[in-house]
């Protein structure tokens, strides 16, 4: 396995007593756009608490990025901006699979929390933020010139009639 592209190893003990700022580099935002096949990543930057919650260690704050990604609709590059809470929980490894049979259905209430597994003495909090990051990008993003496009292409939206075939069903209507 390749190292991470955005990795911030935290020792467990001691915590950090202010927040963690994650903000990533020129290089590791470049290798974060290849890893999650965009443009580009012009800026990344996470502000996190840490609160040791027994054997866990909550991680919560907020991940601001501006990103450049393709519009689903007519592929033109397009600056977005995310802008996302971060709420996640580190536990030990082996934790969670003790926790769930792999045949028993879970629910998840909305205030629940990510879990991600660590080993050793330290957990890497870059990553967690990486993996964010890739959850918060929308894969068929639309970008300002997509009406446009679908309006080129003869796509219409439901709802809309329009085209030859749009007359015509509109003719036997009236009929």
């Amino acid at each position: 396995m390749s190292a991470p592209e955005l990795s911030r190893l935290i020792k467990l003990r001691p915590l950090p007593g202010d927040a963690v700022i994650v903000e990533a580099d020129e290089a590791e935002r470049a290798a974060l756009a290849g890893r999650f096949d965009i443009p580009a990543v012009n800026s990344l930057r996470a502000e996190i608490e840490l609160d040791d919650a027994g054997k866990a260690i909550r991680a919560s704050g907020h991940l601001d990025a501006e990103i450049v990604q393709a519009c689903a609709i007519c592929a033109e590059d397009f600056p977005v901006t995310i802008s996302e809470p971060i709420d996640l929980r580190f536990v030990p490894e082996g934790s969670l699979s003790a926790a769930v049979s792999e045949d028993e259905e879970i629910e998840l209430e909305a205030d629940d929390c990510d879990e991600i597994e660590y080993s050793g003495d330290s957990f890497d909090l870059g990553e967690a933020v990486a993996q964010t990051l890739g959850l918060a990008i929308d894969p068929y993003a639309e970008g300002p010139n997509a009406d446009a496009a679908r309006k080129a292409a003869g796509i219409v939206e439901e709802g809309q009639q329009d085209g030859p075939l749009a007359a015509a069903l509109s003719a036997l209507k009236k009929d």
